[in-house]
């Protein structure tokens, strides 16, 4: 990567928080945390930055299973139940996402290293 680049590890929520039944996924994404804390220490030097981007509930096919199964309910209701979780009442859209990843990239977060930058929609507040 050349000196002043942007690396994002793209997390999940559940890295800034825990809850029972999934403690593997849990660990594996707070270890993303720590890896990105050390690497923006060491990468510093060259201007790198490196940032977690922790989103919460989005609005596709992966989320609608993991909803259903830990529901047992169908697609709609299961999204309402978790809408009913967040504070601002829906889930994420891909394009929230993606735009908070091209603000990492870009240079309008040139100061941002080391950081742990969440889209939940107040789920981990």
């Amino acid at each position: 990567m050349p000196d002043g680049g942007s690396i994002i590890i793209t997390s999940s929520v559940v890295g800034l928080m825990g809850f029972a039944g999934i403690s593997g996924y849990i660990a594996a994404k707070h270890g993303q945390v720590g890896l990105m804390r050390t690497a923006a220490k060491e990468l510093a030097p060259r201007r790198i930055r490196v940032n977690t981007l922790h989103p919460g509930p989005t609005s596709t096919v992966f989320q609608d299973d993991i909803e259903m199964r830990a529901t047992g309910k169908p697609r709609e209701e299961a999204a309402r139940i978790f809408d009913e979780l967040l504070p601002l009442g829906r889930h994420n859209r891909p394009e929230e996402i993606a735009q908070a990843v091209l603000y990492l990239a870009s240079d309008d977060s040139a100061m941002m290293t080391s950081h742990t930058f969440t889209i939940d929609a107040g789920l981990s507040g």
